[in-house]
């Protein structure tokens, strides 16, 4: 009887000194942890669930929505990333205790990150050819038709998930995990829903998706702003303070994600560039780019949870200015994350050929699949996380820049370049833009790991 108990005190220990400091305790990251984890989870299980429901309409339906996804990625990054330099803002000034600070900067959060994803939104619509013959002119006609009614409709949503990922990022500042937990799901679950009935009921294929997208998107949005105006108690945000914009807020929530906007634009620029090697290497190829990206997604759940949890925490330690913290925290956020992904590993392969099958593949296609989604799972190990984790943690210091510039370098220098030469030059296809990228990770991650070990990054100061 004794055991059990013991098993609890050593496990509690070892939180303690791996997970607990002066700034935050174990039980409050955990607490911040699991509803973001949880919040993945759903969000990549119904991702995957969406992709397989869509490949019942063809080779290419799914073909022309893993190209416009990489596109909407490109845009949707932009607000996405102001939106994380106002999760930093409102961490830190929480850290530092002006609880009048936060209410300003989860206000102008919100304010900004709309208004850009209005005019991205608006971009979108009226190039949308353009766009579509620039990047993808080489698909076939049939994908194109898709991919212009998906790209329309994605954009009109814009605004939508703006909003809501707005109000989330500010509650995650404030370690309101399980609120944005809430919105999240609610997003999902109804744009899963509708999915199911568009495309599996009334078999409307791509236009049915774009009808559930932007239906689920808004909702969350509205259910966002009526929580943060009538049920919020710490954030106290009014209407009147969205319309009138804090120029001194806005700066501080710019210098921390007009980097990383530029940086996500660079990155996800890159992604597109290599997507197009991927559509000159045919229909299959992107098909098997689409499930292989699906299954990655799958492996790097508790890792991205944790570095969307490690924003929160390093923005607290240093808004009170305890480096000795985020130091220790950081290091036991990646070896955890290396350590999760071997766990999924041993989770996912026992079932990958009935997790592959939910996506109704050509049998042509299976083998690319098991050997890409073999080679991503061993490189992610020792490798995602001091590519990934890492900057979570500069970032949340303030230390934009430097991760911005070193992100759009490798991207630029190791991931397209190299995509090109091993994909299409040495003819390894497939597998070869995906060794690329596994090869990116480990020069970024170096670079971040060495600003890690030096001063430069805990000398900013945001507030």
């Amino acid at each position: 009887m004794l055991e059990p108990k013991v098993n609890v005190k050593q496990g509690r220990l070892f939180l303690d000194k791996h997970f607990s400091g002066e700034s935050i305790d174990y039980r409050q990251i955990i607490s911040l942890f699991l509803p973001i984890l949880v919040d993945q989870a759903f969000v990549v299980g119904l991702n995957v669930v969406n992709t397989a429901m869509i490949s019942s309409s063809g080779v290419a339906a799914i073909s022309a929505v893993n190209m416009i996804d990489s596109l909407n990625i490109f845009l949707i990054s932009v607000f996405i990333a102001v939106s994380t330099g106002g999760t930093v803002v409102v961490a830190q000034y929480k850290g530092s205790g002006n609880e009048l600070m936060v209410s300003k900067a989860a206000a102008g959060a919100v304010s900004s990150v709309s208004l850009m994803a209005f005019a991205i939104g608006l971009f979108g619509i009226v190039f949308h050819g353009p766009l579509l013959h620039l990047l993808f002119g080489a698909a076939s006609p049939e994908v194109m038709s898709n991919a212009r009614t998906y790209l329309i409709g994605s954009s009109l949503s814009y605004l939508g998930i703006a909003v809501m990922e707005a109000v989330c990022g500010a509650l995650r500042g404030i370690g309101r995990t399980r609120v944005s937990l809430v919105l999240s799901l609610i997003m999902n679950f109804s744009y899963v829903l509708l999915n199911f009935v568009f495309i599996n009921g009334l078999h409307m294929g791509v236009f049915g998706m774009t009808i559930a997208i932007n239906t689920s998107r808004y909702l969350a949005a509205v259910c966002a702003l009526i929580y943060l105006f009538r049920l919020d108690s710490s954030l106290r945000v009014k209407i009147r303070d969205l319309l009138a914009l804090n120029w001194t807020m806005v700066k501080r929530i710019m210098f921390i994600g007009l980097p990383f906007a530029a940086e996500q634009m660079f990155f996800n620029g890159g992604k597109i560039l290599t997507q197009i090697f991927i559509v000159s290497l045919g229909t299959y190829a992107i098909a098997t780019n689409a499930i292989s990206s699906s299954l990655a997604g799958v492996m790097q759940i508790p890792a991205n949870a944790l570095s969307l949890t490690l924003i929160t925490v390093v923005g607290q330690c240093m808004g009170s200015r305890n480096t000795k913290d985020a130091r220790k925290f950081v290091k036991s956020f990646l070896w955890l994350s290396s350590a999760s992904f071997a766990f999924m590993a041993l989770l996912i392969f026992p079932v990958f050929h009935p997790l592959v099958s939910l996506f109704h593949p050509p049998e042509e296609i299976v083998r690319d699949i098991f050997i890409v989604f073999l080679i991503n799972s061993i490189a992610q190990i020792p490798l995602w996380s001091v590519s990934f984790i890492t900057p979570s943690a500069l970032r949340a210091a303030g230390d934009s820049k430097f991760t911005s510039i070193v992100s759009m370098l490798s991207m630029w220098l190791f991931r397209v370049v190299l995509g090109y030469v091993l994909g299409i030059v040495l003819n390894m296809g497939i597998v070869g833009v995906w060794l690329a990228m596994n090869c990116e990770w480990g020069v970024r991650g170096f670079i971040f790991l060495r600003r890690f070990l030096g001063e430069k990054w805990v000398q900013h100061k945001v507030i």
